[in-house]
């Protein structure tokens, strides 16, 4: 009976053993798992680490090349600018009809497109000053170039000055009579003015333009000079010559022509000397201005483009 009970008390003894065992082993089991994990930390921390020297290494040696190459810049400015490429056409406005391309010498310069796209859509017609239909406002100003510049292409001499009178196929337009021909410098000035008081409303002018309105609106003498003085210095575009082309009355033109039969004998009345430039005076006279106020308006308009030239402080 005593040896059934020491077997059992063995038994027992060795059954808690290996639980014992067993949950050490498991606890070994964990700790080797966390210490592998932490391991892999550790890997990871150093694998980063060394990223991060490396990066500040490129850094430092980048800084370093960029200050010694601004230093030897410094002491001779020439020094990498024959490496820079810069576009040539860059700041180098083409008129229409002209594109800019690399010259020989690697300069840019303005020449006629060699080709338009082929356009058959009705609505991209374009009517000229000869009352001839274009099949694009492109064709209508390469033509213009070719024969500008004397290529080969050129159709007609009268191309030089083409230029479109309104979009869409040609049209018979009813003719100007002589008394609403007249009569047009008068509703051209009303016209002038109305739309310069709207868009001042608006504000939409600029603060040289909106100020000449104020003018206007307090001065009844001004109220046409001052409109009429806007719209010219607005048509003339860049390089601000001082003259509006016919090219350059397209803006006010073409929109007018089929609503306004006279618009076109009004125009071509501003240009007497027939020399395809209007200047102010000449604009002036032709919207029946006093002399008085078409000699000043040469100064007024000066002043206008002086004083937008200057930059504008920031308060």
């Amino acid at each position: 009976m005593k040896q059934q009970w020491f077997v059992v008390v063995l038994l027992l003894v060795a059954a808690a053993a290996a639980t014992e065992k067993q949950k050490s082993d498991k606890k070994h089991n964990k700790i080797s798992e966390i210490e592998k994990k932490l391991d892999a930390l550790l890997e990871l921390e150093a694998e980063l680490e060394n990223e991060i020297i490396d990066a500040a290494k490129d850094e430092e040696e980048g800084d370093a090349e960029e200050e010694e190459a601004q230093d030897m810049q410094r002491e001779d400015p020439k020094i990498y600018q024959i490496d820079v490429q810069e576009d040539p056409c860059a700041g180098v406005p083409c008129p229409a009809g002209r594109s800019c391309v690399v010259t020989m010498s690697g300069k840019g310069a303005c020449q006629c497109v060699t080709a338009c796209e082929e356009e058959t859509d009705p609505r991209r017609r374009v009517c000229s000053n000869h009352n001839e239909t274009w099949m694009t406002d492109c064709d209508l100003h390469r033509q213009r170039c070719l024969c500008e510049d004397g290529l080969a292409g050129c159709q007609d001499d009268k191309y030089k000055h083409l230029h479109i009178d309104y979009y869409g196929q040609c049209q018979q337009l009813p003719e100007c009579e002589p008394e609403d021909l007249a009569d047009f410098p008068r509703r051209m000035r009303e016209w002038l003015f109305s739309v310069m008081r709207d868009m001042a409303d608006r504000h939409i002018l600029s603060a040289h333009y909106e100020k000449l309105e104020r003018e206007a609106e307090d001065d009844e003498t001004q109220k046409w000079s001052n409109a009429v003085v806007w719209k010219w210095c607005d048509l003339d575009g860049p390089p601000k010559d001082k003259v509006v082309s016919r090219h350059e009355l397209f803006p006010l033109r073409a929109p007018l022509l089929t609503l306004e039969h006279c618009i076109a004998p009004f125009l071509d009345s501003c240009d007497p000397n027939d020399d395809h430039k209007i200047t102010l005076k000449e604009w002036g006279v032709c919207l029946k201005l006093d002399e008085e106020d078409v000699a000043d308006m040469d100064d007024l308009c000066e002043d206008i483009r002086d004083q937008e030239a200057k930059p504008v402080k920031k308060i």
